[in-house]
């Protein structure tokens, strides 16, 4: 009878556990793999420094002069490392376009030292 008893009890703790890891899953999506979250704050070291890499690799690219004047908003997604959303404000620091707003991606593996440039858009 003892067996019985605590076999049930072994039982009923393993349901209780269950219980708890989805609902943690139920009230938090956004961390499952590959959704996009919101970046809560935007000043943050991190995604000043991302914003920051986007428009240098960008200048690189296309030759021009632009400034990063603010990061307004953003999102992270989990991959093999993070992908970073990022909506900023550019001036052209040649004075030939007005500031802009502009929607980049950025792919970072700190780990592995690695961090590309996926997209520049202006929107």
């Amino acid at each position: 009878m003892q067996l019985k008893s605590c076999l049930l009890l072994y039982v009923l703790l393993l349901i209780l556990v269950a219980s708890f890891h989805y609902q943690a899953l139920a009230i938090s999506p956004s961390a499952i793999v590959g959704n996009w979250r919101p970046i809560p704050n935007v000043n943050v070291v991190e995604v000043l420094e991302i914003a920051r890499f986007a428009v240098s690799e960008y200048n690189k690219k296309d030759n021009v002069q632009l400034e990063l004047v603010k990061v307004v908003k953003g999102e992270t997604q989990l991959v093999e490392g993070t992908n970073y959303r990022v909506v900023i404000i550019a001036n052209d620091a040649a004075g030939g376009n007005a500031p802009g707003n502009y929607e980049v991606v950025v792919w970072d593996m700190p780990w592995k030292h690695f961090r590309e440039l996926s997209s520049f858009v202006k929107v």
